[in-house]
Formats: C-alpha cells, sequence, structure tokens
C-alpha cells in the first residue's frame, strides 16, 4: 500500500500466459481494496487459491462492554494481564466502537495455523519481542518498537521468537500514512516526520509447494471461521503492487519541535477511518526561554484519548506504569497531573515513549479490561 513493491518471478505483462519450467500455469491472483479502484497486489500461485477442503464457524466474536457507562477517565494496567497463549487467540478485547478495536496480546507460542482478517485492516504495535510476520506475500522481521500493518484479508502468522508484547488496533476502514504528509503523487513530503527509507516491506518471499489440509483462521461477520485449504497458503511464486504487510518502527519517528508546545498533530503517524494514532517520542523539549513543555489541559470535544505508555516516564503523569493504558473521554478536560507542569518548566527534553490514538467517536471499555483497572485513576489530580 505505501509503495510499489515486488518479489520473486512475474511475467512481462498482466494476465499473460506464465508457466513454470515444467510446464504448469501459474495461478494470478489480485488482492485489493475498494473493488478493483483501491491499492493492489497480483500474486501467482502454484495452486489455484480457491481450492478449500472445508468451513466451519469457530466460534462467534463477541464484545462486551462494561455496563457501568458513568463519564470519567480510565487507566488500564495491561501487563498484569494474563499471559502466554496464541497471538490470535488470547487478544484480551480493552476499547471499541464502530470504527476500531483494541485488544492486548502477550503471546509466548508460536500457532499451528494461519489468520486472516477478512473485516478490517489490522495495525499492531510489537511493545516487546522480535521475530517475523510470514505471509502469502514473504517474510518481514520485526524488532522491539514496530508498527506492523496488515491490510485485511492478507493471510499471515506472528513468529516471534519468544514472549511478545503486541497492542492491537482493528481498524474498520484502510490504515495510511497521514494525507497532509503526501504530495499528490503519495509521495511523502520533505517536513513529514518520517520517509519511505523507514518503511519496511517483505523482504523474502519462500514458496512452499506442499498438498494437504491447512487451517486458516478467518475473522469475518464478527465471528472466526475455520477455512481448510487444500494447499500450503504460501505457494506464491511472485508478486507486485501496493498491497502487503509493512513495518515502521518508532524509533524511526523523527519528533517536531518548536519554540512553543506543539500539539498532537504533530505525532501523528497514521490515519484510519474516524481515528489517528500519534507517536510520542525521545525528544528536546520547547526553547523559548518562558516555555511551558507540559501540555495544556484541553478538553476533547468530538474526541476520545487513548494513551499507551511503552516507558514508565510519561512527562505529564504521575501513577502510571510501563504497560499502562489510559482512556480520557469527550465531555471531560484533561491535562497534566499536579506538580508536572511546574517540574517541566526549564527541563531541556523528555525519554517518554507512548502510542496515542484518539478517536472522533465514542469508546467503550470491554469486560474483560475491567480486571487491571485502577478505579482511582479519576482522584489522582486532586492536589
Amino acid at each position: 500500500m505505501p509503495f510499489y513493491h515486488r518479489l520473486g518471478r512475474i511475467p512481462q505483462k498482466r494476465h499473460t500466459v506464465f508457466k513454470s519450467e515444467d510446464g504448469a500455469f501459474y495461478y494470478e491472483h489480485l488482492m485489493g481494496n475498494k473493488g478493483f479502484t483501491g491499492p493492489a497486489s497480483l500474486m501467482y500461485h502454484l495452486r489455484r487459491p480457491t481450492r478449500h477442503r472445508a468451513v466451519n464457524l469457530r466460534q462467534p466474536v463477541v464484545w462486551e462492554a462494561d455496563p457501568d457507562v458513568r463519564l470519567r477517565p480510565r487507566h488500564l494496567r495491561l501487563h498484569r494481564l494474563p499471559t502466554g497463549g496464541s497471538p490470535v487467540l488470547d487478544r484480551r478485547p480493552l476499547l471499541f466502537n464502530r470504527d476500531v478495536a483494541v485488544s492486548f496480546a502477550q503471546p509466548d507460542r508460536v500457532d499451528d495455523f494461519f489468520y486472516k482478517n477478512a473485516q478490517g485492516d489490522e495495525l499492531v504495535f510489537l511493545a516487546e519481542g522480535k521475530g517475523s510476520l510470514e505471509s502469502t506475500l514473504g517474510s518481514l522481521s520485526l524488532r522491539a518498537g514496530d508498527y506492523v500493518v496488515i491490510p485485511r484479508g492478507i493471510i499471515h502468522r506472528f513468529v516471534l521468537d519468544g514472549p511478545a508484547r503486541l497492542l492491537i488496533i482493528e481498524s474498520a476502514g484502510a490504515v495510511e500514512t497521514p494525507r497532509r504528509y503526501r504530495n499528490e503523487f503519495g509521495q511523502l513530503l520533505e517536513h513529514s516526520p518520517f520517509c519511505e527509507r523507514d518503511l519496511r516491506a517483505p523482504e523474502r518471499l519462500e514458496t512452499v509447494d506442499e498438498a494437504g489440509e491447512f487451517l486458516v483462521l478467518t475473522k469475518q461477520y464478527n465471528a472466526l471461521h475455520e477455512l481448510v485449504m487444500a494447499h500450503h497458503p504460501f505457494d506464491v511464486v511472485g508478486w507486485d503492487g501496493y498491497y502487503f504487510p509493512w513495518a515502521f518502527n518508532i524509533g524511526d519517528f523523527e519528533p517536531i519541535v518548536g519554540r512553543l508546545h506543539q500539539p498532537p498533530p504533530v505525532h501523528q503517524t497514521f490515519q484510519g477511518e474516524g481515528f489517528v494514532v500519534c507517536s510520542f517520542v525521545p525528544r528536546l523539549y520547547d526553547f523559548h526561554p518562558q516555555a511551558v513543555p507540559a501540555p495544556y489541559n484541553h478538553s476533547n470535544a468530538m474526541s476520545d484519548e487513548v494513551l499507551y505508555y511503552a516507558k514508565s516516564e510519561f512527562m505529564s503523569r504521575k501513577g502510571i506504569e510501563y504497560g499502562s493504558l489510559t482512556l480520557h473521554p469527550d465531555g471531560m478536560p484533561h491535562g497534566p497531573h499536579p506538580g508536572t507542569m511546574e517540574k517541566s518548566i526549564g527541563a531541556k527534553s523528555t525519554d517518554e515513549l507512548a502510542v496515542m490514538l484518539d478517536t472522533f467517536r465514542p469508546l467503550r471499555v470491554a469486560k474483560p479490561a475491567l480486571a487491571v483497572e485502577d478505579a482511582d485513576y479519576l482522584l489522582s489530580w486532586l492536589e
């Protein structure tokens, strides 16, 4: 999606005869969004991608909201959730609305099945861990701090080297780089806080020629379905296009600073339908002699603000820990904790690291998140 990429062997012209050395046909497969008008990639398979032995309903995906609808800020200590399990099946629901769903996983094993989200794009932040993302379009190396964008419909599997922590943002629409940082041709502009050199596409395409039964767990219609393919899904010999998984490391985000406090939009990294994602990274503070680096109090009119703290340090908050997640809803002003504004004056830099999600429709807190909620968060602004 972010730019043109190709791997493996492809014919000179699209939709022309393409055979192996022994005369067997390769089968074309176009994958893209918005019918035939959105970003797409054209793949060439050893076997027809339509070969399925069975389809079974595994389980509905039902997220229940906290029945307590009192308006208040929320603080969830995510790293206290149960650890282990699958990167797919052991995701803990956190927050959701009609545009976006946020979950958290702390897996310690590699799934023995493949996964495909057919109802949403996924933006996965790898807070801890390393390994790779395997997909029909190749293998993508991963390291801690990576954002991984997985467009809908792509069969994939996380192969992590050990325990990991994943913050998963599932989007009803496409996940993209901010439009204001791109020119009319889609190229990232000079004032963008990152560029195409920072974006990583799949680098290795390993074609697997194997018949049998291969489970592709597929999310669609708010349910998980078991699609049993008659051959290994990674049988692609080549592809090209704009539709593929890609990664961007939060450490490659170059913060925009100024003489006075810069508002959150300068930290924007991604956009989706009904939300934006921002990255707060180590940076120099404002350099006006009378600058107040801490953010000013503000009201989230028409927006909910979520912060995931990838370090225990955050210049305007007290009482948070590495792995905290806070929600500040539309309808209540919020700002720095008492004492943090004063402490920021004269400071030269911050070492904070956090992922921010701003949604333009109200978020609900999912019931499983209540087990790690800090019930006294509302009171933490009292002197």
